[in-house]
């Protein structure tokens, strides 16, 4: 969550970076330009979507797309409550990808991602669960981990 991402990207490739995700609110105003530009680097390119962020984005840029992040709590700080209204969002943005030719790409979901929604998160289309504090706040890290795979 960068401003001016395009001034950043060729760092992050070199460094070794396999994804490098963008947010289309990141004053970027050819985001066409630089999911292209992460891609000629041998990156994979990715959209956030904040949770008020219209899913409908996707669909103009869904062919330069190999991820789209879903946040499912607002950007900031970790342990915040997971919104589930998201879920809906994740299954349209699944619909769009496949409609676009596009089912090779990933739906990521970060936010408040714990065990009681997992399996929600996967239905809905996930294919990738980011989870933090779950796992961090946890006594035993190895069984949350678990818990999320289960």
């Amino acid at each position: 969550m960068v401003e001016r991402p395009a001034d950043l990207i060729e760092g992050f490739a070199e460094a070794g970076c396999r994804y490098i995700t963008i947010h289309p609110e990141s004053s970027e105003k050819h985001i066409h330009r630089v999911l292209g530009r992460i891609r000629e680097l041998g990156c994979y390119s990715g959209l956030a979507l904040n949770p008020a962020t219209s899913p409908e984005i996707i669909r103009w840029v869904a062919d330069q797309l190999d991820l789209v992040l879903v946040m499912t709590v607002n950007p900031g700080y970790g342990g915040q409550k997971h919104m589930f209204a998201m879920h809906e969002k994740i299954h349209a943005i699944r619909g769009i990808l496949d409609k676009a030719g596009r089912k090779d790409a990933l739906i990521s979901v970060d936010g408040g991602v714990d065990s009681s929604n997992a399996k929600k998160l996967v239905q809905a289309g996930a294919s990738v669960l980011v989870s933090g504090s779950y796992i961090t706040s946890s006594l035993d890290r190895a069984e949350a981990i678990d818990s999320l795979r289960r």
